[in-house]
Parts: structure tokens; C-alpha cells; sequence
């Protein structure tokens, strides 16, 4: 079990900046992230679409033998990961929008948040923000940036434009803490900083990711312990035109 892949899947390509935190923790694991691009974005789809496409993406991670799910996607996580946690024995590792570590981290209480419409209005994050006392929140939804990242864009004048509607509004308002509430914004976290300033931290939660998974593996004795040679499989159901852009010449990506 301890030689077994950490799976990990997302809409997409937004996911790897949670790979990638995961095996700088834990350079002895090996995983699978299958990027399901056919069916981006899931903001904008209904929770039960999401929840199905989340189950399949679930069994076909653990059909390949992997011990622990990634769901690196905001959207899978608000709105699946309490269904997936009870249909499968398997542990699961989700993606929440970083509000309550922007909340210590604010010094003015105003908190801008940029997400998915699938993120905001799913139940998980409703009550992470009803249980938010004497801070101001200003929420965008990200339409068309998913697309955008998917096409492998991942820095020009359209994308810049759509940032700086949703953004704009929120650095007038006088926030000083920003969530990004999709694993895909973090690819453009640079051009992102670039629009809002040093004044706004962008509050990121990949690290904390990586450490959950790491306390799930020691917790559930499945840390690999063994010497052998690491490998890291791609795939992708979709065009593999951003996914290789994105890990460059180092990996290859198999389609299914």
C-alpha cells in the first residue's frame, strides 16, 4: 500500500499548483492527476453533474491503485467531497477557499474573494461565510478565466482585461486580503499580483494542502517508505496542449 500513487484530479490544469506542493513535501510519492478537461469548467455546472463527474473521477483514480484523492479543484470540493468521503473507503484531501487564514492574516477586515459561481454558491462555502463575524467580503465570479487558462493562455491582454473587471471593484473597496477560490487562478497568480499590488496579499492554501496529506499518509500508516524509483503519471481526456505548456518539456501526458 505505502508504494501506492496519491491520485489527484481537477477540471483541468488548475490542479498542478497543488501537484506540485504535494511533491515538494513529499518527493518519495508517487502519483497520478488526471486533468478532466472535457468536462471544464465545473463552476458552471449543477451540483449533481458535479457530484458524478467527481465519483467517476474518483473510481477511475483508484482503479489505478491510488490510496489517497487529491480533489484539486475548488468547485469538486464544495460541492462533492462530503458524498465522495461516504461512497468510497479511501482518504480524500479537498480544496477550500482560504477565508478563515485571510481573515487572521487581514488587518483592515476586508477580504476580496474570486471563484467560481460552483464555489460560491455551493452549501460548504455559504456556511464558511455565515460563520464570519465583523469582516467585510466582496465576492466575483471568475467567468471565463478557466477557459481562457485551459486554451493555454496564460498571460494576454483578454485574460488581463476579465482580471481587472473582477478585480477592480474589490481593490476599490480597500481589501487587503484576496482568496483565490479556484485551483486554476493560481497559475496566473503573477499577473494577478501584477493587477492588484504589494498592498494585497493573495492568500494561498497549497501549502496547507500538502501538509493534510502528508498528516493523512503518517496518520494511516501508507507513507511510502520504500527506495524505489518515483514516477508521476499525466493524463488528460482532453487537449494536451496546456498541460504540457504548463510542466514544459519534463513530463509527458497521456490522452484518454
Amino acid at each position: 500500500m505505502s508504494i501506492s500513487p496519491i491520485g489527484f484530479f481537477d477540471s483541468g490544469i488548475g490542479g498542478i499548483s497543488v501537484w506540485k506542493e504535494v511533491v515538494k513535501l513529499l518527493p518519495r510519492e508517487n502519483t497520478i492527476y488526471l486533468a478532466d478537461s472535457k468536462n471544464s469548467p465545473y463552476g458552471l455546472k449543477s451540483i449533481s453533474e458535479v457530484q458524478d463527474i467527481s465519483s467517476k473521477n474518483t473510481k477511475w483514480l483508484i482503479n489505478r491503485g491510488c490510496k489517497l484523492i487529491v480533489v484539486a479543484c475548488n468547485t469538486a470540493t464544495t460541492n462533492s467531497i462530503n458524498l465522495l468521503r461516504t461512497k468510497f473507503e479511501i482518504p480524500f484531501v479537498g480544496i477550500e477557499p482560504g477565508i478563515k487564514p485571510a481573515i487572521k492574516e487581514s488587518k483592515n477586515g476586508k477580504i476580496g474573494v474570486l471563484a467560481t459561481r460552483g464555489t460560491l454558491s455551493s452549501k460548504l462555502f455559504e456556511e464558511t461565510s455565515q460563520s464570519i463575524y465583523g469582516i467585510d467580503t466582496i465576492e466575483r465570479h471568475g467567468d471565463g478565466i478557466v477557459e481562457i487558462i485551459e486554451s493555454g493562455e496564460f498571460e494576454n491582454n483578454e485574460l488581463e482585461s476579465l482580471l481587472r473587471e473582477y478585480l477592480n471593484p474589490m481593490i476599490d473597496y480597500g481589501i487587503d486580503q484576496l482568496v483565490l477560490g479556484c485551483t486554476h487562478y493560481f497559475i496566473i497568480k503573477d499577473l494577478i499580483k501584477k493587477i492588484v499590488g504589494n498592498e494585497i496579499t493573495i492568500n494561498d492554501y497549497n501549502v496547507a494542502v500538502a501538509t493534510q496529506v502528508r498528516r493523512i499518509l503518517d496518520e494511516e500508516k501508507i507513507a511510502n517508505i520504500e527506495k524505489n524509483k518515483i514516477y508521476t503519471d499525466f493524463f488528460t481526456n482532453g487537449n494536451k496542449f496546456a498541460i504540457e505548456l504548463l510542466l514544459g518539456n519534463k513530463k509527458s501526458v497521456n490522452t484518454i
